[in-house]
């Protein structure tokens, strides 16, 4: 396995050279950060040069670095993640890119690259607010039409003020105010003297 990821590590020096911002190697795997000026450039390589030939995209996510592992985070807040692979060379790569705007996250699109990349950018997009510039049909995918805000941000509130059901006489779905009162579950304790005919 070392053998392998030397091998691709100096691949990546070789093509990519200066332009890789960071090169993490851990737990067996290799992980590059790439400027968001450089990302689709970058992207495309990967998935081009016959070095690399990432022909695959696994996955594509968000992640909100706001607060992260509970200490303050200095540096740009939203990241977005890909995970490639390589059938011609059997390997995989971890490839980040971090959103140059917290107030306005945004990063090109990878669909013309890999068209799998469509859903996972709607749901960045649905759940983290990252606009994935160029993407064709950029709306949200989990959350209803008219929702407000974007659920995985670490600054979203844990319980919400509205709610939505379907009403079968108005035969649509409704919003109305939560009906659920927050309140504070503590487990219930109890003791039996002679629970395990113990005495």
């Amino acid at each position: 396995m070392s053998q392998r990821l030397d091998t691709l590590q100096a691949a990546l020096a070789s093509v990519l050279g200066d332009a890789v911002r960071s090169l993490v190697r851990a737990r067996g795997e290799i992980t590059i950060t790439v400027g968001v000026e450089d990302y689709l450039r970058l992207a495309r390589t990967l998935r081009d040069d016959a070095q690399l030939r990432f022909e695959q995209l696994i996955d594509l996510c968000g992640v909100d670095y706001s607060d992260y592992r509970n200490e303050v985070w200095d540096g740009p807040r939203f990241c977005v993640v890909l995970h490639l692979l390589s059938v011609t060379h059997n390997w995989r790569l971890r490839l980040k890119v971090f959103a140059a705007n917290d107030d306005l996250p945004a990063v090109a699109s990878v669909t013309e690259i890999w068209s799998g990349a469509n859903w996972f950018e709607r749901e960045a997009f649905d759940l983290y607010g990252i606009v994935f510039e160029g993407h064709l049909d950029l709306r949200r995918i989990l959350t209803d039409y008219g929702f407000i805000g974007h659920p995985m941000r670490k600054d979203f509130p844990v319980s919400g003020h509205v709610e939505m059901r379907y009403d079968a006489e108005q035969m649509r779905v409704v919003y109305q105010p939560v009906t659920i009162e927050p309140r504070e579950n503590t487990p219930r304790v109890v003791r039996e003297d002679n629970y395990g005919g113990l005495h």
